[in-house]
């Protein structure tokens, strides 16, 4: 089995840091944009698509910053992450995406993320 790659996305978004964070970190938030219905017990998160559940973990987060989680069936050092900056230049917000992918499979996922995004954009007006 090949090892999964780390791949870094970002998004310019015309957003505050605290509403981005919103959809990126609560339940009602995430179902607004990225799964059908997402619930949450104890720092752990339920997504589900079509019918079918998958759990991931919140490792870490601070509050408007970022926000990582670990799927349930995921390696240990796997993760996806959303994190907040501000582009010193521009003072934009920009939304950084983190995931991992067979190197294959980068540019397959990295459509899926620009679907998911332009659908997160889409909900909170950017």
């Amino acid at each position: 089995m090949s090892k999964k790659q780390l791949y870094t996305l970002e998004y310019p978004v015309r957003c505050s840091p605290s509403i981005l964070y919103e959809f990126l970190s609560t339940p009602a938030g995430l179902q607004e944009w990225f799964a059908d219905k997402v619930d949450e017990r104890d720092m752990v998160f339920s997504f589900t698509w079509e019918g079918s559940t998958d759990k991931a973990e919140v490792l870490e987060g601070e509050e408007n910053k970022f926000i990582r989680f670990h799927w349930s069936h995921a390696p240990k050092e796997e993760y996806f992450e959303f994190s907040i900056e501000k582009s010193e230049v521009t003072n934009q917000t920009i939304l950084v995406i983190k995931d991992f992918a067979e190197k294959k499979e980068v540019a397959d996922q990295s459509r899926l993320w620009d679907y998911q995004v332009k659908e997160l954009f889409h909900r909170i007006g950017a």
